[in-house]
């Protein structure tokens, strides 16, 4: 089976071609997180040039997907990490990917972007699902999964592990899930309709996880790209900003000056902590904004780490934002199943702790 990947979308893309690789430079990866930067990516397999009505370029990589899982697993975690947690990875991003490739194919609209803006209500609520594309299955950053070039994928232990687990995908009653994932819990993972539409999936539905929260720096080190390891303090972290600078970071992130912020109240709050409404008072607006996603992008220059935080004023009159984890936090904690892989579990065992009642 084979995968189109869309690598980048730019002015004037350039291929080289170079000892048997197609090498686009300049990839922009962690679009729009804290950690966004560009890399040189190579790719085996084929290279499509999508010339676009606005002028740009869409490089398309073209490959079978078990190629693109080396890639995939050793971009998302480290091609270092033990492979029982590789072979987890392979089997719950090759689910993923397949669901995409037949909905592409089948035309469907799962899944889309919904925003829902209620004036009378005073509530603006949006999430944001793995949009179908038009020119390609999926996409090679954090929108869909990391797909960074096969650069990433020479260490032996990555080929093992897609080779171990090649065709396996996860099923709930005969159906190929929804494999959802992030980087961090913090203790708990969260429901899928916290963060997306009102629906739920029995599979990704909220597990007590103890693991993540004992990640040692050797563990993480062996586990977490260059990228990732630069973030620090995600598990349990703290941001506070004055009235003034949480006023000048929500116009600037959502286009609304609410004034001078008066208190952020939490309205519906998810098993593990994550916030999916949450009322913002100034003093020339008043409005609840959800999901999980858009509190946490209109809380922050880039993105809060998770919506998963409580709120208390400071002495001067600011707020202080006490939060745990990094990412949704709905299915497999990447950081807890790295440890349960440490602590000597198979990636059967990681699964099914993850997603509950499923089979390979």
């Amino acid at each position: 089976m084979k995968v189109e990947v869309g690598i980048c979308t730019k002015p004037d893309i350039k291929v080289d071609y170079y000892d048997g690789y197609a090498i686009i430079h300049d990839v922009m990866i962690g679009v729009q997180f804290h950690w966004q930067r560009f890399e040189n990516q190579k790719f085996r397999g084929e290279i499509k040039i999508i010339d676009n009505p606005d002028g740009t370029q869409t490089a398309v990589n073209v490959i079978d997907v078990e190629e693109y899982l080396k890639s995939v697993i050793s971009s998302e975690m480290s091609g270092t990490s033990m492979v029982e947690l590789l072979k987890a990875h392979a089997i719950i991003s090759r689910s993923w990917v397949i669901r995409k490739i037949q909905a592409r194919k089948a035309l469907s609209n799962q899944n889309t972007k919904t925003d829902v803006v209620l004036d009378g209500d005073g509530r603006h609520i949006a999430w944001y699902g793995a949009e179908p594309h038009l020119n390609f299955d999926v996409c090679a950053d954090d929108h869909c999964q990391r797909y960074y070039g096969c650069q990433r994928a020479t260490n032996p232990v990555v080929a093992e592990a897609v080779e171990a687990t090649k065709g396996m995908v996860l099923t709930y009653n005969g159906d190929i899930c929804d494999c959802r994932y992030h980087k961090c819990c913090g203790g708990k993972t969260e429901r899928y309709s916290v963060c997306w539409e009102d629906a739920d999936y029995p599979y990704l539905t909220p597990v007590t996880d103890d693991f993540c929260g004992q990640a040692t720096p050797d563990v993480l080190r062996q586990v977490l790209n260059d990228y990732d390891l630069e973030t620090r303090g995600y598990h349990d972290w703290e941001v506070t900003y004055s009235p003034d600078e949480l006023r000048s970071i929500i116009k600037e992130r959502s286009g609304i000056d609410f004034g001078t912020i008066l208190d952020l109240t939490p309205v519906k709050v998810g098993e593990s902590g994550r916030i999916y409404e949450l009322k913002i008072t100034g003093t020339l607006r008043t409005l609840t904004i959800g999901k999980e996603l858009e509190i946490r992008k209109w809380l922050s220059h880039s993105h809060l780490y998770s919506s998963a935080f409580t709120v208390s004023r400071t002495a001067d009159g600011g707020f202080r934002l006490t939060g745990k984890g990094w990412g949704h936090g709905v299915g497999l904690c990447q950081i807890g199943a790295a440890v349960m892989a440490h602590k000597g579990y198979n990636y059967k065992e990681i699964l099914q702790h993850y997603y509950p009642g499923t089979e390979i």
